[in-house]
């Protein structure tokens, strides 16, 4: 490099530096430490930038999920009268469905019993509800496995899910025994409610809570088998947006009429989804960390090539170069590492997102482990669900570590004194 070069093309990020910097990252033996440095530095924002992107997928996943899974079974509002009686619930619930944003409107009676069969004795959670109500349950008519939900209403047949008809080694036409503590009072006591019931159709939710624990049943037998005579215990409301759910809550406590105790879904799953949220916001401020040290690796990597190149930027200055040139030569060097980290942490993070569950079914295989137990994370599959706004300010916060990372050793670089750089060369 002539001093003639250096003056015919001075402007920011001419080719000439590129091509030094470009010298810099291909390192030779003797240099090999630093590119060993360099290498790690790369692996460790590409790794970092991928597992943020994989965790905070999955984390979304989940919450999506499990949102769409409890708002799509339990109503967004639950009407109750505050004396527990609701016998006039017909027209409660005509007046209800009137209510503009209110998609459906389904009574309900709900008890906990024991299921016996000759394989298991477990509990579970009865819903009393008419056929028009479980049908309109996207969740439940829409995931039907085995049997038919047509004329629910007309015999005593129930519906159940997956897992409870595999732990009781039943299947649509088998019966099940269901048990009440508190059954019939009689003059020697209260006597446990027993009785049989056949399968007319298994559900499967994909949420392992629900699919082994939950049972409908005809909201006449309900009645019945709970001796609720006339009553409903419970009004449940599905609207139209859950998230705007508030703004229908004083249509509703007008529509219902006084003595109406509502609340809404967010009132009763309000600190299971604000558990979510911190546990969300803390894997995004550890998992950050990552990043965040890999770029002091940069760091460190960029100070000992400006120790190592000190000969070689002394003769640049001598020659021409600019305080800037040589700045930006190093800014270069280091920027590139972080830039090409991220960019490969990015792409490596989308395919494993993309691919998580065969990749997660593929590990189960190789090391004869359950990597994902439905029964500890409720969910029978892992999700991930990708926010592309989150996603670009991960990649963002990638690229703006590596180049501040690389703003001190390249100015370190620029201030450095010809002079004593060669004194004893």
């Amino acid at each position: 490099m002539s001093a003639g070069q250096s003056n015919g093309d001075t402007r920011a990020f001419a080719p000439i530096e590129w091509m030094l910097a470009g010298r810099y990252l291909r390192a030779r033996r003797k240099e090999g430490f630093i590119s060993v440095i360099a290498g790690f530095s790369f692996l460790g924002i590409m790794l970092g930038v991928a597992t943020l992107i994989i965790v905070m997928a999955v984390m979304n996943g989940f919450r999506a999920e499990l949102y769409n899974k409890v708002l799509g079974l339990n109503g967004h509002m639950v009407v109750n009268r505050l004396d527990g009686r609701m016998e006039d619930y017909e027209a409660l619930a005509k007046r209800i469905a009137a209510v503009p944003g209110v998609v459906h409107v389904a009574p309900l009676i709900e008890g906990q019993v024991m299921v016996s069969s000759d394989f298991a004795s477990k509990g579970a959670l009865v819903r009393g509800i008419s056929e028009k109500g479980i049908k309109g349950l996207k969740m439940v008519a829409g995931n039907l496995r085995f049997g038919t939900l047509d004329g629910f209403d007309k015999g005593y047949g129930i519906a159940v899910g997956i897992r409870l008809a595999g732990d009781h080694g039943v299947n649509v036409g088998k019966l099940l025994t269901l048990i009440q503590p508190r059954g019939k009072t009689t003059i020697v006591g209260t006597v446990p409610n027993i009785k049989r019931y056949p399968i007319v159709a298994v559900f499967e939710l994909g949420m392992a809570e629900y699919d082994k624990t939950m049972i409908f049943m005809p909201l006449g037998e309900a009645k019945k088998y709970f001796s609720r005579g006339r009553a409903v215990d419970v009004v449940e409301i599905m609207v139209e947006d859950p998230q705007s759910v508030q703004e229908l809550t004083r249509p509703v406590q007008a529509a219902a009429g006084p003595g109406i105790n509502l609340i809404d879904w967010r009132q009763r799953n309000q600190a299971f989804f604000d558990v979510l949220k911190v546990e969300r916001v803390t894997m995004f401020l550890i998992l950050s960390l990552i990043i965040l040290v890999a770029a002091f690796n940069i760091i460190s990597g960029m100070m000992m090539l400006v120790k190592d190149k000190g000969r070689d930027i002394a003769v640049l200055r001598t020659m021409g170069a600019t305080k800037g040139a040589v700045m930006r030569v190093f800014l270069i060097t280091g920027a590139s590492i972080g830039v090409i980290g991220t960019l490969a942490g990015f792409l490596l993070g989308v395919a494993f997102t993309l691919n998580i569950e065969k990749i997660r079914g593929f590990v189960a295989w190789a090391t004869s482990t359950e990597i994902f137990n439905s029964d500890i994370y409720f969910l029978t599959k892992l999700p991930a669900k990708m926010d592309p706004s989150e996603t670009m300010f991960i990649v963002f916060m990638g690229l703006a570590l590596s180049v501040l990372a690389t703003i001190y050793p390249s100015w370190r670089a620029s201030k450095l004194d010809p002079v004593e750089a060669l004194r004893y060369e």
